[in-house]
């Protein structure tokens, strides 16, 4: 594959098992591209991906669903965190389904984890090298989503997940010199983000953070517009899109395992149809 192809992968929370899906074919038919750049669950599913872990994305996605400590309100009182992101980036890669760290590290691929500057409300970018602690830290960070999950700190810098600033990062693949990208969207064709109603507990609850709040009330705009260049780059051939193809209910929050495992296999069909189509781009 050229070097100058990249995948980029939209977050989305449980929709990110469509993802994990597109994955697993793409590990199925050994696809890696020499670079990759996700955010939140995007980045996530990379990371097992990367590592060349054959269904742990669905594993750990699906397979603990139902753990109280994966996903509940229980630990939104407790932890005040709605995943128990300690549970999910630390307990369950070194105990439950292990993370083969050292592939990951070693893979030839360069990976950059979107992540958001809470001070600056501006993208800050990581990439893959340091320990399994750091890496974790990173994909954390990431995945951090405002009023359900705890500010992380990372190397100085105070952060929340990366779809708040930059929720599909193809301006910055680009820029990091890919004429040619694959993105995996977890929306329909057609969506569109709207205005928050909540802007009021928004700027309440980040009070100290005016940057990110003026950044969080404006995402909806920064997200459409951003769908609007996809689409333009679609279009002059820059650009494959491979994103759900029949509307399942799955929210981001989603918690039904059948739900989850429909949208899991719905990936894994969608790209398997048009996989030829993705060759004939990839090899132009």
């Amino acid at each position: 594959m050229q070097q100058n192809t990249g995948l980029v992968l939209e977050g989305g929370g449980m929709r990110g098992v469509y993802t994990a899906g597109v994955l697993e074919f793409f590990m199925d038919k050994n696809l890696f591209f020499p670079y990759v750049i996700g955010v939140s669950a995007g980045a996530c599913n990379a990371a097992s991906y990367l590592a060349r872990q054959k269904e742990r994305n669905k594993r750990v996605n699906i397979g603990y669903i139902g753990h109280p400590q994966y996903l509940s309100y229980k630990n939104l009182l407790r932890k005040r965190q709605l995943f128990d992101m300690d549970f999910i980036f630390n307990e369950i890669p070194t105990k439950h389904v292990p993370f083969d760290f050292d592939t990951y590290l070693t893979s030839p691929e360069r990976f950059v984890i979107g992540t958001t500057d809470v001070e600056t409300g501006e993208p800050l970018y990581f990439e893959k090298g340091g320990t399994q602690e750091e890496a974790m830290t990173m994909l954390r960070a990431s995945s951090s989503l405002p009023f359900i999950a705890p500010v992380v700190e990372l190397n100085g810098k105070k952060l929340l997940d990366g779809g708040i600033s930059n929720p599909i990062p193809v301006k910055k693949a680009q820029q990091d010199g890919n004429e040619k990208l694959v993105l995996i969207l977890t929306r329909n064709l057609g969506y569109m983000k709207t205005k928050s109603r909540f802007g009021w507990i928004v700027q309440k609850s980040y009070k100290q953070y005016p940057k990110l709040v003026e950044k969080m009330l404006s995402r909806y705009e920064i997200y459409n517009e951003t769908l609007q260049y996809i689409e333009q780059q679609e279009k002059e051939g820059n650009i494959f899109i491979i994103r759900p193809t029949e509307l399942l209910q799955v929210g981001r929050m989603e918690k039904n395992a059948h739900k989850l495992a429909a949208l899991y296999e719905q990936g894994y069909k969608d790209v398997d149809r048009v996989y030829g189509e993705l060759m004939e781009f990839l090899e132009k």
